[in-house]
């Protein structure tokens, strides 16, 4: 654990101490402390606000009176950052002004990137994408094609807020004007000249992108820096990790992207996932084993996709450390058709 991860438990503990105690004069004490040591570590104001409005959410603060108590922290450690009330009222300005900017965001996010799930006849789809605050930088997006195919795609906006949820507008606009004869190389070969050309230059995007023609259950797709996705074989009982090389979303203009092909057989399932589910903290602070995930497939692969991702993310929900919360996004395709 770094100096910082060390102040940040500390700030922490002095919200949550503080909420439980209600004790003001212990709460000056230990507040002047800790800002002696946050100056020392050249720790901005407005980075103490960042903070705080970080961890507002992560604790979770529940109610009004929690939220009031945890103001009360930041005041008396503004304060001792010698801080007037004046400045104390601009910041909490300011942290207003980010909760509409949330609030638009969601907004844009609900009525522009809301994706539904097709029926299509030998095919069962499930996905679920769960943001761990109001915006979410997980994407998920399927397209059905009159030709018996189907595009695909999952993402993962490496930003957050307004400009985040503009990324994945433009990803969704950019994904629906592609006819199913683009290969997903081609595809996002375009969309990364998209995101390099319109989005900020701080902003990436990690993308799965596939197309899967459900007439002969063949799969093609291309990764930029995405995690791999895994293949379940019914049959054989076993997974395939399936993974294609290229660089992220908005990093290089000029990028190729492998293509790699593969095949469903029947009751065969293909699982994308984003890093909220790779990179998950359980309760003792240690990551998940992907292999705990490929056992709850197994264990639930005779139920209908939607069943299944419902059933991982309420497992993943008890396992959890809420600490380390992140979006989470998965996507599955069972073929149940006969080749």
């Amino acid at each position: 654990m770094t100096y910082i991860d060390d102040l940040v438990e500390e700030y922490k503990g002095l919200i949550v101490d503080y909420i439980k105690t209600g004790n003001a004069d212990e709460l000056a004490g230990t507040a002047h402390e800790f800002s002696e040591r946050a100056i020392d570590l050249d720790i901005s104001p407005d980075e103490m606000v960042a903070l705080h409005i970080e961890l507002v959410s992560a604790i979770p603060l529940t109610n009004y009176e929690e939220v009031k108590a945890s103001l009360d922290v930041l005041q008396e450690i503004m304060i001792r950052f010698g801080f007037t009330y004046k400045d104390y009222k601009a910041m909490l300005n300011k942290m207003e002004r980010h909760d509409q900017e949330m609030d638009v965001a969601a907004s844009l996010q609900e009525t522009m990137l809301k994706t539904s799930i097709p029926v299509i006849e030998n095919v069962e789809l499930g996905a679920i994408s769960v943001p761990a605050r109001k915006v979410s930088g997980d994407y998920f997006n399927i397209i059905e094609h009159s030709d018996s195919k189907l595009t695909f795609a999952v993402a993962d906006v490496i930003g957050k807020g307004i400009p985040a949820a503009i990324a994945m507008s433009m990803l969704k606009f950019g994904m629906d004007l592609t006819s199913s004869s683009s290969p997903p190389s081609k595809s996002l070969k375009r969309l990364n000249e998209l995101v390099e050309k319109n989005v900020n230059k701080n902003m990436f995007v990690t993308m799965f992108y596939g197309l899967y023609d459900f007439k002969n259950q063949s799969l093609c797709f291309s990764s930029a820096g995405h995690e791999p996705a895994f293949l379940y074989h019914y049959e054989d009982d076993e997974f395939e990790e399936l993974d294609g090389k290229g660089l992220v979303l908005g990093v290089m203009k000029d990028t190729e992207y492998e293509e790699v092909s593969s095949r469903l057989e029947k009751n065969d399932m293909l699982f994308i996932f984003t890093d909220g589910v790779s990179e998950l903290r359980k309760h003792d602070g240690t990551f998940i084993n992907m292999d705990d995930i490929k056992e709850m497939i197994r264990e639930a692969r005779d139920q209908h996709p939607q069943d299944i991702v419902q059933y991982i993310y309420e497992a993943l929900t008890r396992m959890r450390n809420q600490n380390y919360k992140d979006d989470l996004t998965m996507f599955i395709i069972k073929n149940k058709s006969a080749n």
